[in-house]
């Protein structure tokens, strides 16, 4: 189907209301997700390198994703898998081992493909850089490999796994997540760049709307409503932090502006819609 780097490796699986769901990958974005699905009354059981205290209706079973080892618990007949786990070294052996490797290496222990499959992908794969907007329809024509890779697991999984979803979200923030704020806190100018940002929550809750939504289409980008410049979110910070405003670069506007219309048009809507109410929210 898809070919193995340490990764942050952590699995999921659900049994929902007559369905079995593998998630792969309950870090940040698979673990709210993975608990939300619990509190709605579906039977989680977890994989990850080191076990965890169980919840309720939230099972931990300890396994690797890259060695294989623990992967025999697994159900081989699931009805859908979710693969949203995230590499912990930035570079291309990494990436590869696992979006490719260790999708490959789950789709191994199953019977065969499940009715859904859901790959948490990345707007990384979108190589514009004029300050366009990009949609579905978009060629993807990545510059740096994080982008060529998950693209070739992107194609990889469309030919082996009839009706696979793709799930590409922008810069994801939120709790923990603060490189933005970080970085309006320094005196370094600001630049005329288009930025893309979509909360950890809302990415959860796309995936769990794609996992209940019938007759998906292949391939949704996920975004909140206002992409903005990187000097107006910073200056906005900044004010709100107290801080003087920062000079912006003078160079050309650069960047992209990612639209999530088609996801939004199948009936999802973020709970964070713009960066004034995310990062207010994290603001103390």
């Amino acid at each position: 189907m898809l070919a193995s780097g340490r990764v942050c490796t952590a699995w999921v699986v659900l049994v929902a209301k007559g369905r079995t769901i593998i998630v792969a990958g309950a870090g940040d974005v698979g673990g709210r997700l993975a608990r939300a699905r619990a509190m709605g009354g579906d039977e989680v059981v977890a994989l990850r390198r080191s076990r965890v205290e169980d919840e309720p209706g939230l099972r931990w079973i300890g396994a690797d994703l890259l060695s294989g080892s623990g992967l025999q618990q697994l159900p081989r007949r699931p009805d859908a898998v979710v693969f949203c786990a995230s590499p912990d070294q930035r570079s291309e052996t990494a990436y590869r081992s696992l979006f490719i490797g260790a999708q490959q290496r789950l789709a191994d222990v199953l019977d065969g493909p499940p009715a859904r499959w859901l790959f948490v992908s990345s707007t990384a794969v979108h190589g514009e850089d004029r300050g366009a907007w990009v949609d579905e329809a978009c060629v993807a024509e990545p510059q740096a490999f994080n982008g060529r890779v998950l693209i070739e697991a992107e194609r990889r999984l469309a030919a082996s796994v009839p009706g696979a979803v793709v799930l590409r979200p922008s810069g994801i923030y939120g709790p923990g997540r603060d490189y933005l704020l970080r970085r309006a806190r320094r005196e370094e100018p600001a630049r005329p760049r288009w930025t893309n940002r979509v909360h950890v929550e809302d990415v959860a809750s796309a995936l769990s709307h794609l996992l209940d939504l019938g007759d998906p289409q292949p391939l949704y980008l996920c975004n909140d409503d206002m992409p903005a410049r990187e000097d107006e979110v910073l200056a906005w910070l900044r004010e709100r932090m107290g801080l003087d405003a920062l000079a912006t670069e003078e160079e050309p506007e650069s960047g992209r502006r990612v639209s999530n219309a088609r996801l939004r048009g199948s009936g999802w809507a973020p709970r964070w819609p713009d960066y004034r109410s995310g990062y207010g929210a994290l603001l103390p």
